[in-house]
């Protein structure tokens, strides 16, 4: 049975006394997430924070469009290292991955032979021969393993994990943490900054479409001083914690996908709307000949509902036939309507389609098929290029 059933579902909370949690790992600043009255996922078998008692979603939310949000995430980073590291890597991922200069990064999608998606994420090019993968929940680190077979590569667990500073005030943040902003730190870079004593490496990126930046936690840091530091820094520019289900909203006005949700082993990157992202004319890569013959129709769409939330899993119908399942729905406080992500089972239905919803109440109401983003679809907001504070 499936844990999202539209009526619960199973969270992680904190108890007292030892027991069997072993396959669990906490994020360095879980014990500045636990006053919160934190409540987690587990992801990558990581926790992460969906919510927390002293904030409600929606003020979450607003934290994040309006000042600055902060989210210490569950993405598990591999350290791929060594001469072949860069033809591995463009072996596995759709991207011409040889592309990708130091001091960038770059979308790294990864599929099975027949084309459908393993997962996704962000490469780092840390040096020529050395790259951090920050990779949504799958299981990538033995699919890589087994086609190193016979590379002069290692990949290896940095133990690093990676939070995202997102919103508005974000680069302010940034500026006072590290006493100015890094030079050419344009959107997808990645660089280190001195923060309050200790180099961190930070990246231009983050899972909003907000202005925004992540930072990534070594071993070799001290996490405490740290998050001080930057708290400090973000007091005037109202820094805080938010959750994933604050953050779950925006991403969905935003069109980003989940993996394993939103498109899975049957779902192409074509399928999924993340076609840009295959370079057919690089070399060999896995899937690439499945994908040559596959249908180049999308069939992941955006949702507005005006009178109800779209129910994870509910049935899209048209015309009384059901032709789609939702795969996020959440209620958006700035369009002020229910939104969601549908995949159709084909692609001959498209953005301005009228369809009916089954939603969190039960009901199945009417709704439309939208373009994602469903605003700012040039994403000029995480570039820096549009100021958007609703």
């Amino acid at each position: 049975m499936r844990s999202s059933d539209g009526k619960t579902r199973s969270v992680v909370s904190d108890q007292q006394g030892a027991g069997w949690d072993y396959s669990i790992t906490r994020h360095p600043y879980h014990e500045h997430e636990r006053p919160k009255g934190a409540h987690y996922c587990v992801y990558n078998r990581r926790l992460m924070a969906i919510w927390f008692d002293d904030q409600p979603v929606e003020d979450g939310y607003w934290l994040l469009r309006r000042k600055a949000a902060v989210l210490h995430t569950g993405e598990y980073v591999l350290e791929f290292r060594g001469p072949d590291a860069e033809a591995l890597l463009d072996k596995l991922f759709t991207k011409d991955i040889t592309k990708v200069k130091v001091g960038r990064c770059g979308y790294g999608l990864a599929c099975y032979e027949d084309g459908g998606l393993l997962v996704d994420g962000i490469l780092l090019r840390l040096a020529e021969d050395r790259f951090w993968y920050a990779q949504a929940d799958g299981d990538f680190y033995s699919w890589a393993r087994a086609h190193a077979a016979g590379m002069d590569v290692s990949i290896t667990d940095p133990d690093v994990f990676v939070s995202q500073v997102q919103g508005p005030n974000s680069l302010k943040i940034l500026e006072a943490a590290a006493g100015g902003l890094p030079e050419k730190f344009s959107y997808f870079a990645c660089t280190k900054v001195d923060l309050g004593g200790q180099e961190v490496v930070i990246t231009r990126t983050g899972y909003t479409n907000e202005l925004g930046w992540e930072f990534y936690t070594a071993p070799h840091h001290d996490a405490d001083a740290l998050w001080a530091h930057l708290q400090k820094a973000g007091t005037e520019f109202g820094i805080e914690l938010f959750g994933l289900d604050s953050m779950n909203i925006r991403r969905i006005e935003a069109g980003i996908l989940n993996a394993g949700s939103d498109f899975n082993a049957e779902t192409t990157p074509y399928a999924a709307g993340l076609g840009r992202f295959v370079d057919e004319d690089k070399g060999d890569f896995i899937g690439k000949s499945a994908l040559a013959t596959a249908d180049r129709g999308r069939r992941s769409h955006g949702i507005k509902c005006p009178q109800g939330e779209p129910l994870i899993s509910g049935e899209v119908f048209v015309d009384g036939t059901n032709v789609g399942t939702v795969t996020a729905g959440a209620i958006s406080p700035y369009l002020e309507c229910g939104v969601g992500i549908a995949l159709m089972t084909t692609s001959d239905f498209g953005p301005g389609t009228s369809i009916e919803v089954r939603c969190k109440d039960g009901s199945c109401q009417s709704a439309e098929l939208v373009e994602m983003p469903m605003y700012d679809q040039a994403c000029e907001i995480p570039r820096g290029k549009l100021v958007d504070i609703p």
